[in-house]
C-alpha cells in the first residue's frame, strides 16, 4: 500500500516546518514545490562574497515553548564564551551545559544577542521603544515632550475611540501627538499608503498589548533585574531585550531544517511553480485531487496527485491557480489583495560617522543597534540593518561594517524600476544625506530585491473572508503562513500555522478554525 502524499506549496517558514512536522510525525510524505532558487522565503540569508545579508531581520524568539524547542531541537545554543572571547564579547550569558557547541569551531549553533534597536529622528537617536530619560528629554525638547505628555493624558481620560482604521489603533494607545511624531510617516514608508487607509488589524497583529504604561513598567522593572531569561515570559514582543540567532542567519537554519526532512523521505524541488490546482469532479466542497506544476526552467508542466495539499504561496496567486473553479466574488477579492515589495541595498563600510552615544561596548566601537528605524521624511529609506551586531559571523572582515539599507516599495513603481547600479547610488546618497557615513568610507554594494514581502491590510483585505470561506471549503486543503493566509505574521506564527494545519491532518480534523486563530488577539476583536 502506497503512502499518502501532502504537496506543500512554497519552501518558506511555513512550508518547511509542515514538512518537518509530516517526517517526524506521521508516515506522510512531503513533497514541497518552491518558485525560486532558494530556501527559507522571506527568511532566507544571501551570501554576498562571505558577506550575509538577513533580508529584514529576523529575531528566533517566541512566547511558546513549543516553538522554542523545535528551534532548538534543529541548532542547539552556543556554550558560554571565555572573558577574553572578544568575538562574543556582546553576548548576554548563555547556558553553562558542558556538552554546549562553541560557535567558533560549530556552524550549526545559535547565538544569544542583545538586542537594540533605535529610531533615527531629527539626525539623532531615539530608544525604541521610546523612553523617558535624559536623551529622550534632551533630543525632543520640553515643548514637544509636553504635547506628548498632554495628546497621551487626555487619550487616557476619554472613552476609547472606535477603531476603523491603524490611525485610530495608535491614537488611543499613544495620543495624537506621539502617533504624529514617531508612526505616521514612518507607517506610511513602509506601506505607501496614510494609516488612515489601512485597518487597524495589522497594529492588533504587530503592535497588541503594547502600551506607553507598560513600556515604563518594563524599563523601571529591568532597571533592577539584568538576569533575564531566554523566554522572557510575560514581556511584550515589541520590548524583548534578547533573542537567538543562527550562527550564519536565518537562511542557514532553514537550510538545516530542509536537509532534515530530505534525509528522513520528504522531496523538495526548486524552480518549480504551481500553475493549476485539480479538484474532485471539478466541484468545489469537496477535496483538492492535485496540482500541475511547471518547471520554470524549461517550462515543462508535471501533474501531482494528493492526498492533502498545504499552501505558503500568495492567496492572490492561489486563486487564480483554480480558475475556472473559483466563483466570480472569490476571484475579484483576490485580485483586489495588495502587497508591499522589499529592496534590500547591501553596503560595505570601513567606518560609520555616526558615532556610538550609548555605555554598551561594541566591536571597533560601531552603533549598538541591531536594526535602526529611519524616521527622517527627506529620504526613502526605511530601516538600517547592522548585521555585525546580528552575529559577527555575517562579516566577513570585522574591521568593516556591513549594512543592510532597506526601502519598501511597489513592484514596478520608480524605486523598483531603478537599476542596481542607480539604487546602490541613490542608497549612498541618502545615507550621506541624513549623515551616517563618508562617501569615501563606501567599499561595496550589493542589489536584493524581495516580491511580496508584506501582505497589506488595504485593498479588497475586508472581504477577505470571502476567499476564506471557498478555500475552507476544501477538506484537504490547508492555508499557512504569512502570504499563505495573508497575514502579517511572525515567524514562530507562521510556524505554529504549519504545524496545527499538520495535526489537523493526523488527526482527521477538517476545521480550519484552529489555524486561523493563531495570532489573533481574541480580546481587541471582541472589544471591537
Amino acid at each position: 500500500m502506497s503512502k499518502k502524499k501532502a504537496l506543500i506549496i512554497g519552501a518558506g517558514v511555513a512550508g518547511l516546518t509542515a514538512a518537518y512536522e509530516l517526517v517526524h510525525k506521521s508516515d506522510i510524505v512531503p513533497i514541497i514545490f518552491e518558485m525560486s532558487d532558494y530556501l527559507g522565503g522571506i527568511s532566507r540569508t544571501v551570501n554576498y562574497k562571505g558577506n550575509r545579508i538577513d533580508i529584514g531581520g529576523h529575531r528566533f524568539f517566541s512566547k511558546s515553548d513549543m516553538i522554542m524547542k523545535w528551534w532548538l531541537n534543529v541548532m542547539p545554543l552556543q556554550g558560554t564564551p571565555s572573558e577574553d572571547d572578544t568575538i562574543l564579547k556582546r553576548n548576554l550569558p548563555l547556558s553553562k551545559a558542558a556538552n554546549a557547541p562553541d560557535p567558533k569551531t560549530n556552524d550549526k549553533v545559535m547565538l544569544i544577542r542583545k538586542r537594540i534597536s533605535r529610531i533615527y529622528f531629527l539626525r539623532k537617536f531615539f530608544d525604541y521603544p521610546i523612553k523617558l530619560n535624559k536623551n529622550t528629554f534632551l533630543h525632543l525638547g520640553v515643548i514637544r515632550l509636553l504635547k506628548m505628555a498632554l495628546s497621551y493624558i487626555y487619550i487616557k481620560f476619554l472613552p476609547i475611540k472606535e477603531e476603523n482604521s491603524l490611525e485610530d489603533f495608535f491614537i488611543n494607545r499613544f495620543g495624537k501627538t506621539l502617533y504624529l511624531t514617531f508612526f505616521k510617516d514612518y507607517t506610511q514608508k513602509v506601506w505607501g499608503v496614510p494609516c488612515k487607509n489601512i485597518k487597524p488589524d495589522w497594529g492588533a497583529q504587530r503592535v497588541k498589548d503594547l502600551s506607553i504604561t507598560k513600556a515604563i513598567k518594563h524599563a523601571i522593572k529591568h532597571a533592577f533585574i539584568k538576569d533575564v531569561s531566554i523566554e522572557q515570559k510575560g514581556v511584550s514582543t515589541s520590548l524583548i531585550g534578547q533573542f537567538m540567532y543562527p550562527k550564519y542567519g536565518p537562511g542557514h537554519f532553514w537550510e538545516e531544517v530542509a536537509r532534515i526532512v530530505e534525509s528522513k523521505g520528504a522531496q523538495i524541488f526548486l524552480n518549480h511553480k504551481v500553475v493549476a490546482i485539480k479538484t474532485s469532479n471539478g466541484n468545489s466542497n469537496g477535496n483538492i485531487d492535485g496540482i500541475l506544476v511547471q518547471n520554470v526552467l524549461t517550462g515543462e508542466i508535471i501533474p501531482y496527485e494528493c492526498d492533502f495539499l498545504l499552501s505558503s504561496m500568495p492567496v492572490k496567486e492561489l486563486i487564480n491557480a483554480f480558475n475556472p473553479l473559483a466563483p466570480s466574488e472569490v476571484c475579484e477579492v483576490a485580485e483586489g489583495l495588495r502587497y508591499r515589495d522589499f529592496i534590500t541595498v547591501g553596503l560595505l563600510v570601513q567606518r560609520l560617522k555616526v558615532k556610538n552615544d550609548t555605555a554598551i561596548s561594541t566591536i571597533n566601537s560601531i552603533i549598538p543597534d541591531n536594526w535602526i528605524y529611519v524616521q527622517e521624511a527627506d529620504v526613502k529609506l526605511g530601516r538600517i540593518q547592522v548585521f555585525n551586531n546580528w552575529s559577527p559571523y555575517m562579516v566577513s572582515d570585522d574591521k568593516c561594517v556591513w549594512l543592510g539599507l532597506e526601502y519598501f516599495c511597489n513592484e514596478g513603481d520608480e524605486l523598483w524600476q531603478k537599476t542596481d547600479d542607480e539604487l546602490s547610488r541613490f542608497a549612498i546618497d541618502e545615507m550621506l544625506k541624513i549623515g551616517f557615513i563618508d562617501k569615501e568610507d563606501v567599499l561595496d554594494t550589493v542589489v536584493i530585491r524581495m516580491l511580496k514581502t508584506y501582505p497589506a491590510y488595504f485593498g479588497s483585505y475586508e472581504h477577505f473572508n470571502v476567499i476564506r470561506t471557498f478555500t475552507d471549503s476544501f477538506k484537504n486543503l490547508f492555508l499557512i503562513g504569512r502570504n499563505g493566509m495573508h497575514r502579517y505574521n511572525n515567524m514562530d506564527h507562521s510556524m505554529l500555522s504549519a504545524m496545527i494545519a499538520v495535526d489537523n491532518i493526523i488527526n482527521n480534523i477538517h476545521t480550519k478554525d484552529n489555524v486561523w486563530n493563531i495570532n489573533v488577539e481574541k480580546d481587541y476583536y471582541e472589544q471591537k
